[in-house]
Order: structure tokens, then C-alpha cells, then sequence
């Protein structure tokens, strides 16, 4: 199997921890939905589950390493760290799915009656369209862009990611 190599350059540490959180608030909050589906419209967060659970399962051998060290980086209160992730080409569509399916979130959080969690804040939205964009993009060929060289506006504008 061939692997592209990706370059994240710059990840910005204490962004990608408030992500994470507000991330896992969220499911969190939409596994209690679907334990108490008789209530709510359960579509958007079934299908958020399924598709984390394949993507954890396709790619968490290939990432493994570099979640361990971003934990670590949070735990220090680094500013910034460099990852490098050697993956197969199925994280390109990976990502574009993952991306869309998070957008679908947040529209869900935004016209839910009875949520707790809110849609993501528009930071975590550009972190997250960067940070996938990252591999989109790699995997084509594109050279790395650092968080700090990232256009914020035009991620918030934009639900594509770059090199989609």
C-alpha cells in the first residue's frame, strides 16, 4: 500500500485543545440523544458515529503516534507543534466526508430545541477545515501550510477544504 506523507506545520496546540473539547461535548452529547431516540431526530448523529468508528478504524494504526504526542503538547502548554503522518490515499475522501458530516453537526446544534451544546465556534471551524484540508491537499502533491499562514476568513467562508 502506498503512503502520502503529511507535513502539519504549526498546528496550534491551545486551538486544537478547545476543538477537541467542544468535539467531545458534542458527542457526548448526541450519544445521550441516541440512547433517548424517542425524542429527537437521531439521523445526523448515527450517522456521526458511523462514520467516526470507520474512520477510526481505518486510520488509527497510521495516526496512533501523533495523537500521543499532541496529547503530550497540550499537557505541556506548547503554543505549536509539527506532526508528520504517513497515510494511505483513503484519507483524502476520509477527510472531505468527515469535514461534511461535521458541517451537518453543527446546522443540527443550530436548529436543536434541546441541546446543550452549541455549534462549534467559528475558531474551531477553521482549525478543523485547515487541519483536514492539510491532508486533502498533501495528498495531492501540495506543499504544507502553516495554521499561521492560513486564511481564517476565507476557511469560515468556505465549507470545501483546500485541495478539494
Amino acid at each position: 500500500m502506498q503512503l502520502h506523507r503529511v507535513v502539519v506545520t504549526g498546528l496550534p496546540v491551545p486551538v486544537h485543545a478547545r476543538a477537541s473539547e467542544h468535539q467531545a461535548e458534542l458527542q457526548r452529547e448526541f450519544q445521550l440523544i441516541l440512547i433517548g431516540s424517542q425524542e429527537h431526530d437521531v439521523d445526523v448523529p448515527k450517522r456521526l458515529f458511523e462514520l467516526v468508528e470507520i474512520i477510526n478504524a481505518q486510520f488509527e494504526s497510521f495516526s496512533a503516534e501523533q495523537v500521543q504526542l499532541l496529547d503530550e503538547a497540550v499537557a505541556r502548554g506548547d503554543e505549536t507543534i509539527d506532526l508528520v503522518y504517513e497515510l494511505p490515499h483513503a484519507v483524502k475522501p476520509a477527510c472531505i466526508s468527515l469535514n461534511q458530516m461535521l458541517d451537518e453537526c453543527d446546522d443540527y446544534c443550530r436548529r436543536g430545541e434541546s441541546l446543550l451544546t452549541l455549534a462549534t465556534p467559528p475558531e474551531a471551524i477553521a482549525y478543523r477545515r485547515w487541519f483536514l484540508g492539510e491532508f486533502v491537499a498533501q495528498v495531492d502533491g501540495a506543499e504544507p501550510l502553516p495554521w499561521a499562514e492560513a486564511d481564517v476568513e476565507a476557511l469560515l467562508a468556505s465549507s470545501k477544504l483546500r485541495g478539494e
